[in-house]
């Protein structure tokens, strides 16, 4: 008789228990955007014509731990469930070649569109439960848990080199002091950034 293969208790013929299926699902559904807070997180400065509207220092680089980024990061979160995608597939469609490389985002979706077959006939159900459960407590020692919301902060106020001002959100997680920008990539590291962000903001209509 097959039983759960995370708790072991009877699971109607399933390699997993609804239990432990709709806690897969749930996972595949965060797993995407808890390694986007991640990348918050852990985001280098972006090199490029961006300035600030001041000359003032933007301020020491915060140093990054190399060993966490080495663990913990969207790129190596990708490649562990796309393999498992990969494996799905060959046992479900043998005849089909391997798919290519689509992001963490789109391989979890596509996993999670094929539970129902993973619960029932992949014996390897539970060895990716527990790989998906470890890939999200990784991810989670970085950003907390529950993984926190962004803060929006304002708008960015970096010009390029033709004075043309950013505009985009910027946003931060909590007790987050270095911000880059994701969409010129200006990062705000000092006290007189936060300042200068702060003063530069649109004022809002009486």
């Amino acid at each position: 008789m097959i039983t759960c293969e995370i708790c072991g208790e009877e699971s109607g013929g399933r390699y997993l228990c609804g239990r432990h299926a709709e806690q897969l699902a749930a996972r595949l559904a965060e797993l995407p955007k808890v390694y986007d807070e991640v990348a918050e997180c852990l985001v280098p400065r972006r090199s490029g014509p961006v300035e600030f509207v001041t000359r003032a220092s933007a301020g020491p680089r915060s140093p990054l731990d190399e060993s966490v980024l080495d663990e913990v990061n969207t790129a190596r979160a990708a490649e562990v469930v796309h393999l498992w995608r990969v494996d799905v597939q060959r046992e479900r469609w043998p005849h089909h070649g391997a798919p290519a490389p689509a992001g963490l985002a789109a391989d979890c979706r596509w996993l999670a569109m094929e539970l129902e077959w993973i619960v029932q006939q992949y014996p390897a159900a539970g060895e990716l439960a527990r790989e998906v459960r470890e890939l999200e407590l990784a991810a989670r020692s970085i950003v907390g848990d529950p993984a926190p919301r962004p803060q929006r902060l304002g708008t960015c106020v970096a010009v390029d080199g033709e004075g043309v001002v950013c505009g985009a959100v910027v946003s931060r997680l909590p007790g987050q002091t270095r911000v880059a920008c994701r969409w010129c990539g200006y990062r705000y590291e000092s006290e007189q950034d936060w300042l200068m962000l702060l003063h530069f903001q649109p004022k809002e209509a009486a």
